[in-house]
């Protein structure tokens, strides 16, 4: 009796389990059902926001054509007729807010890329936790209550189980008895022979750790020549940057030093 008690209590034990998971999972649906609301949300800011800089970058080289084009060859040719020598620090000033300008219309530029890298990232992130869910609903509405039926059966079989063993033990007789010890003896014998046959790892073992083992060294091979191109091409790519900055400094050197 005391041992059907404990299995009781173990199946009792189990289903307090069993019902902490299921509130936990339903607890994670609705994180993640706010969370796929809030990246709609966050994807329309987005968009939003991507619009608006179309629409400032479009003004911003519009007008930096005019400053161009107009303004800077108008003031220019007002320099040069009047020979005022700080007609000159006007047109300079000028083409340095011209260049600021051009500089702030660069960094919309860079801000509109960013945004649209952004919206195929909250989409992936959405995608992924609207799997989840469906998951976890699988897990709510069919495998918890599978589990729930399957644990009821299970104490259900183990009481029946117990009953069936007092009959039995009321109507064994000692020939019972013995005849069972003898089965388990043989059993016994037999188990022991298999088992003191079998090695001490199986080989099935030890040919699935070699092949996680070379599996693991090929990767972690693959991912240290996956590293050094990348840095070398990093490198490549910053002696390409610092050429580039230096015949522009070299360029640009002698005209700054005419102003």
């Amino acid at each position: 009796m005391k041992k059907g008690e404990d299995i009781k209590q173990g199946y009792e034990k189990l289903s307090t389990q069993v019902e902490r998971i299921q509130t936990n999972l339903e607890q994670a649906k609705l994180k993640m059902m706010k969370d796929v609301a809030l990246f709609d949300k966050l994807y329309a800011e987005n968009l939003s926001y991507f619009k608006q800089l179309q629409l400032y970058i479009q003004a911003g080289e519009e007008k930096l054509t005019e400053m161009r084009e107009v303004t800077l060859p108008k003031l220019r040719q007002q320099a040069a007729d009047s020979g005022d020598p700080m007609a000159v620090q006007v047109v300079a000033d000028f083409e340095a807010s011209v260049n600021r300008f051009e500089k702030k219309v660069h960094d919309l530029k860079i801000s509109k890329t960013i945004a649209i890298q952004s919206a195929p990232q909250i989409r992936l992130i959405q995608n992924n936790d609207k799997a989840l869910i469906d998951r976890v609903q699988t897990a709510i509405y069919s495998t918890i209550p599978l589990w729930k039926n399957q644990l009821v059966i299970a104490l259900g079989l183990q009481a029946q189980q117990n009953v069936l063993r007092m009959q039995q033990a009321v109507n064994n007789t000692t020939n019972e008895l013995l005849r069972r010890n003898a089965e388990l003896l043989q059993q016994n014998s037999i188990e022991t022979a298999q088992e003191n046959e079998r090695s001490i790892v199986d080989i099935e073992t030890v040919r699935e750790v070699n092949d996680r083992l070379i599996n693991t060294i090929e990767e972690t091979i693959k991912i240290q020549q996956n590293g050094r191109a990348k840095r070398q091409a990093a490198e490549a790519e910053l002696v390409q940057i610092e050429g580039r900055l230096r015949e522009t400094l070299l360029k640009n050197s002698g005209r700054q030093g005419a102003q």
